[in-house]
């Protein structure tokens, strides 16, 4: 006889928020628009917010003094700056003091007449032409980003270079070869069955494109096509060197949403969710067109294509949080909380929005899923290695001679991809060391770039596959800058809601500030953080600090324990 289920833990939120309509929705925009008014801190503004929407002042001071973009005060001007990976890169973090004098005001702060406010981000999306900011919702990019904010040059902002280099784009089909969307799903959703579909996702071994990498057929089934089942599109693109997902839903946002109806079909959901970042504003305009465009289709809604097939989808704007990527976080953002990890189980295939199953799928996972139905999982699974099959967008960043998205076969080699797609680094100068899947995933050193592009071999060399962004490092960048930047990511991003990941993290911070060797004590810290931490975010940092040390061959001494 097994054993009893412990009971649920009782969550007051949650309850009090599901006797009030869950006002999720209508709590985090109606936040959004109390910031924009004022430069005040969240304790002024954000509990009337709460208490309007039915609940308590807590539930509204909770997401507003945790979510970036509700915690930093808001000028009538709100510039937001990139100080993340690659445009760290590009000018060795120094477009910040730039920008700051440029404006008149410190990151982070306001002018005293309220005119001006200037908010650091880790990450925009255009890594490849960085450093970059949003001028209110207007990018700008380039070696003099802080002359065009000043007005004394043009904006800058080109589009993302997007290259197929596999000959038979899985991906890149309407964003490079005009290929027109929703030409799987209307003889899917009356002719075929949500079997079909499950199959073929199946057989075609597709893998999340998220950086966890599990298998999206079992993840599928692991919802058991329950009543209330909701699929999210996963737009929370945060790590740094990516831009991936931004390319999908800008230039080709209907092609992810037919991949969303599919995934619903199959997983026997009426409801999908698009979460975008607030930091893609070009995107979610895009998104909230291509569903406005899909209903007037008949793609989506009640009674699809003439069938008994329900599917309604909203898109959803972020709030400014790295660890909402994460799915349980996500999940807790949609909800209208703080964007913390969840623990697991239960896993949200059982339990998640609103206890309902819920299934998270990266927008670049279902951006493949028309293809492989289209062609069948088999011949996806010809594509790319036996054991990680098809095709991945890699993200190339600003220090490569020919920066862009580049469509590639899983198993191609890095060397290639740096070489020869990429053209080596601009202006004949030398690669120090690479960033491979994001500020978490780790670091390959010049010469060990002979290494596929899986995530198996390139764990097994301390890096991961993650997003695929690759962010170079030149030697204009001292290797203690370096590590310092990605300790003030892991202090900046964990979300606190543990222990070992929020202390460890402003202490490995502290260490790295020091330029000193961090000794025995490092040793147990980083164990700590590496088998006690909530979530995969606090448990990458030590391999990640350790791939940099090996990268950097001995010059950061005592870092590789």
């Amino acid at each position: 006889m097994s054993a009893p289920r412990p009971a649920e833990p009782y969550d007051a939120f949650r309850t009090l928020a599901a006797r009030r309509g869950r006002p999720a929705g209508r709590l985090m925009e109606s936040l959004a628009r109390a910031r924009a008014e004022t430069s005040d801190s969240p304790e002024t503004w954000a509990p009337p917010v709460g208490i309007q929407a039915g609940l308590p002042a807590a539930a509204a001071l909770g997401p507003a003094s945790y979510f970036a973009d509700f915690a930093t005060p808001h000028g009538r001007r709100h510039v937001r700056v990139c100080v993340a990976t690659a445009c760290f890169a590009a000018e060795a973090g120094r477009h910040v003091a730039e920008v700051e004098a440029a404006l008149g005001v410190a990151a982070g702060d306001v002018t005293p007449d309220g005119e001006r406010s200037l908010q650091a981000v880790r990450c925009l999306g255009y890594c490849y032409a960085g450093p970059a900011a949003l001028d209110g919702d207007a990018p700008r990019t380039g070696p003099a980003l802080a002359a065009q904010l000043a007005g004394r040059e043009h904006p800058r902002a080109p589009a993302i270079p997007a290259v197929d280099a596999t000959g038979d784009p899985v991906l890149l089909g309407g964003a490079v070869s005009g290929e027109a969307p929703w030409q799987v799903w209307p003889s899917v959703v009356t002719a075929r069955g949500p079997d079909d579909v499950q199959q073929e996702v199946a057989a075609s071994g597709l893998r999340g494109r998220g950086g966890a990498g599990f298998r999206v057929a079992t993840k599928w089934a692991a919802a058991e096509r329950a009543a209330g089942t909701v699929v999210v599109a996963n737009g929370d693109e945060g790590d740094p060197g990516s831009y991936a997902d931004r390319l999908l839903m800008e230039a080709d946002p209907d092609r992810v949403l037919e991949g969303l109806a599919l995934a619903c079909f199959a997983c026997g959901a009426r409801r999908g969710v698009v979460m975008v970042r607030s930091e893609y504003p070009h995107a979610l305009t895009r998104m909230r067109e291509a569903v406005e465009g899909a209903y007037a289709a008949g793609h989506l809604g009640t009674r699809v294509h003439g069938t008994d097939t329900t599917v309604d989808v909203q898109v959803v704007r972020g709030a400014g949080s790295y660890v909402t990527g994460e799915e349980t976080a996500l999940i807790a953002s949609l909800e209208g909380g703080r964007g913390c990890a969840r623990p697991r189980p239960p896993y949200p295939t059982r339990r998640g929005l609103w206890d309902a199953p819920t299934v998270v799928n990266n927008v670049e996972t279902l951006a493949a899923v028309p293809w492989i139905v289209a062609h069948g999982g088999g011949a996806y699974a010809r594509r790319g290695t036996a054991e990680e099959t098809g095709t991945k967008l890699v993200c190339l960043s600003e220090r490569f001679a020919r920066p862009g998205a580049y469509e590639v076969e899983l198993g191609t080699s890095v060397r290639r991809i740096v070489t020869e797609l990429g053209g080596g680094l601009k202006d004949g100068a030398e690669l120090a060391a690479l960033q491979v899947g994001g500020p978490l995933g780790g670091f390959l050193a010049a010469d060990s770039l002979d290494v596929p592009l899986t995530e198996a071999e390139l764990s097994a060399r301390g890096a991961a596959l993650g997003h695929a962004g690759l962010v170079a490092f030149d030697w204009r960048v001292a290797p203690e800058e370096v590590l310092r930047h990605i300790w003030e990511f892991a202090a900046a991003e964990s979300c606190g809601a543990c222990s070992p990941c929020r202390v460890g993290s402003r202490r490995g911070l502290e260490l790295a500030v020091a330029h000193a060797p961090p000794g025995p004590a490092y040793g147990r810290l980083s164990r700590v953080l590496a088998e006690a931490s909530l979530c995969a975010f606090g448990r990458r940092i030590p391999p990640a600090v350790r791939s940099l040390a090996r990268a950097y061959e001995g010059r950061l001494p005592g870092w590789d324990q």
